[in-house]
């Protein structure tokens, strides 16, 4: 039974110099590590004898473990929890990462979809590991901003909707009643004064029945106007998952095993799954998963976080990678990337899509 810390009682400065230089080293090498390793390092001034002694109780208290007999130590999750939450040196961006996660901020003409998966695929490049970018439900809806038709035919007509996004949108409805301009504009006039601009969480039935008594004698093209209306944006009101640079994780032997990797394949696949774990966390810090403790497989981390517009949650960057991955640079990239592309009081960079706020 290994030892616990009481409530108070913290690890002595060796030992926490001692526990940094070994996840250090880990993460850096894949390698357990020995005291003679640790030895090579300058900032560590102990003997053989101590190092020894204090990597043996930072094990009984459950920092770490020797994997083979003989062999050296590796961290435990709550190692590198610890390690994160209390050892670790904030990394510093380079000029040339910060060249690069700049050129796409800069791209203010973006919808959050292609910012995300611009964003998604720069991490996954900067830090070798798979980055996941989550676009959250409701963020970037797509709203009809103006109607206007065409009349094919007595009864069929063309309903045109310009979207928010600048994009325009078309339908071909059918319908049993005799058609002609007049109808229609009137039919024109009513959308845009009552569902224009709405998104369709905010087409209520009282909305709907004050747009049908506008239409009295023709209240069915309500109907199928609205139906067309939902056809149209309602697909994008779902969360959106995707996934960067998966091959990444077989370059690491924490990952080797078949069914290891399979179970990491199904996690990233599962993209309800991924998105209920962004949408439940802390929006306001980064996140940081590890091991099997946080629902993930062994050996295994997940470092993400929100992006907020105008104080709303609209979506997430993260990384997805071994418990050993490179916190530091790890976080210091996401949470830069987040932070520029939030902000508390306005919409700085379009990502809602629609000049809406939420």
């Amino acid at each position: 039974m290994k030892n616990e810390l009481t409530v108070g009682e913290e690890l002595s400065s060796r030992k926490k110099l001692i526990l940094r230089s070994v996840i250090e080293a880990h993460i850096a090498t894949g390698e357990p590590i020995g005291s003679k390793s640790l030895m090579t390092r300058s900032e560590i001034p102990y003997s053989s004898a101590t190092i020894r002694n204090e990597m043996a109780e930072l094990e009984n208290l459950g920092y770490l473990e020797q994997p083979h007999t003989s062999a050296g130590r590796v961290p435990t999750g709550r190692g590198y929890r610890f390690y994160v939450d209390a050892l670790m040196e904030s990394y510093k961006l380079t000029a040339t990462e910060l060249v690069s996660l700049n050129a796409i901020i800069r791209d203010k003409m973006g919808e959050l979809n292609s910012i995300l998966r611009s964003a998604s695929k720069l991490i996954a490049s900067m830090t070798n590991y798979t980055s996941i970018a989550v676009r959250a439900k409701n963020a970037n809806v797509k709203r009809v901003e103006q109607f206007s038709y065409m009349l094919i035919d007595a009864g069929s007509f063309l309903l045109v909707m310009r979207m928010s996004d600048g994009t325009v949108a078309t339908k071909h409805l059918h319908t049993e009643l005799p058609l002609d301009d007049e109808l229609l504009t009137r039919l024109i006039h009513v959308l845009n004064t009552y569902i224009a601009t709405l998104g369709s969480e905010d087409i209520t039935l009282p909305t709907l029945m004050q747009a049908e008594a506008q239409m009295r004698g023709a209240e069915s093209l309500i109907n199928l106007s609205i139906k067309a209306v939902y056809e149209t944006i309602g697909k994008s009101e779902e969360a959106v998952v995707s996934v960067e640079g998966i091959n990444k994780l077989l370059e690491y032997p924490e990952f080797a095993d078949v069914e290891q990797m399979r179970q990491i394949i199904s996690i990233l696949e599962n993209k309800s799954d991924l998105s209920r774990i962004v949408e439940s966390a802390d929006s306001d810090k980064v996140n940081i998963l590890i091991g099997r403790d946080s629902a993930l497989v062994e050996r295994s981390a997940f470092v993400f976080k929100t992006i907020k517009v105008g104080g709303k949650a609209v979506g997430a960057i993260g990384v997805f990678g071994p418990s050993r991955m490179d916190y530091s640079k790890v976080i210091s990239t996401v949470e830069y990337l987040s932070r520029q592309l939030s902000d508390a009081d306005e919409d700085p960079v379009g990502l809602l899509g629609d000049g809406h706020k939420y």
